[in-house]
């Protein structure tokens, strides 16, 4: 009597995913449908009409500009008096240019100063351990929430003549800016460099490394999204900052939003000058923003979730 071996059993067939298999979820990676493309068509336009409104008047003549509202250029364009006078009035005549050039005076040190400072206090808030660590974040987060308004009366007592008498001079704006921006920063890198992998400290203390040369090294470079994030924060506001501008660098030195805010005129008939100013202005935060905006994302979002 003869037996047969029993054949292998066949492999089951893959089964293909189904709804019901994946708990009925869509794929957060697809494309929205036309429903959230046409709501984000519409709000992207509506954010835009402004910018196209006050580039269309830096184009206008005075006449136009006072009489007739920007939209209308759209039934009669070949009517309108377009003239590129208003900018070359508000640049050169107006002290545009050197309104500029001290915002960048003004923005550039006021961005980097936070940056450099917070850099080194979140390091020491997320590697090093020192009695009272958390008590002071907290202090520091607990910051966030006093609005600057209530400093300023301190602080032109302690800047003006019966203090450090540094009111008018780039100084004063700078260290204001620097202070008022360091407790958002502070929380930025902080929540950013917790993410980081402790085995990386951890190989560089054993192979001899200071915590100096574990920040330069290791810890900037990596944080270069979160820097990049806080970045644009912090210039866009200090860019369009009016204020603080106003109270401790005055008409002496004025930047481009005190200029601008004469522009209009006394009466308010310098609506074409204000267009072209302010359209000018745009320029430097718009390539600010475009060049690093490919950190923003990743620079905020980084630390916000866990597991």
């Amino acid at each position: 009597m003869t037996t047969t071996a029993p054949q292998a059993a066949a492999p089951a067939a893959a089964k293909p995913k189904t709804r019901a298999m994946s708990g009925g979820h869509k794929d957060p990676t697809q494309k929205g449908g036309w429903l959230t493309r046409l709501a984000l068509a519409v709000v992207c336009f509506l954010w835009t009409v402004p910018t196209i409104g006050l580039l269309i008047t830096s184009f206008r003549s005075q006449e136009d500009a006072t009489s007739t509202g920007w939209w209308t250029t759209f039934l009669n364009p070949f009517e309108e008096s377009w003239t590129f006078g208003n900018f070359r009035e508000a640049i050169v005549e107006n002290n545009m240019g050197a309104a500029f050039i001290n915002s960048l005076t003004v923005a550039i040190p006021a961005t980097v100063l936070p940056i450099m400072f917070a850099a080194f206090a979140a390091y020491a808030f997320t590697f090093m351990d020192f009695r009272g660590k958390d008590f002071l974040f907290v202090v520091v987060v607990a910051l966030l929430v006093v609005p600057i308004q209530v400093a300023f009366v301190p602080m032109l007592q302690l800047f003006g003549g019966d203090g450090f008498d540094i009111v008018g001079q780039f100084l004063a704006v700078w260290l204001l800016h620097t202070g008022f921006g360091m407790p958002l920063a502070i929380y930025i890198l902080r929540n950013y460099m917790a993410t980081l992998p402790r085995t990386i400290i951890e190989s560089a203390d054993i192979d001899g490394a200071t915590h100096f040369q574990t920040f330069w090294r290791l810890i900037v470079p990596m944080s270069v999204p979160a820097l990049a994030a806080f970045a644009i924060f912090q210039f866009l506001w200090v860019w369009n900052d009016l204020l603080i501008a106003l109270l401790f660098l005055g008409t002496g030195n004025p930047v481009v939003t005190v200029q601008l805010q004469q522009l209009l005129g006394r009466f308010g008939d310098g609506w074409q000058l204000l267009a072209a100013g302010a359209f000018v202005t745009m320029v430097v935060p718009l390539l600010v923003f475009f060049s690093l905006q490919r950190f923003f994302v990743r620079g905020l979002t980084a630390g916000s979730v866990k597991g």
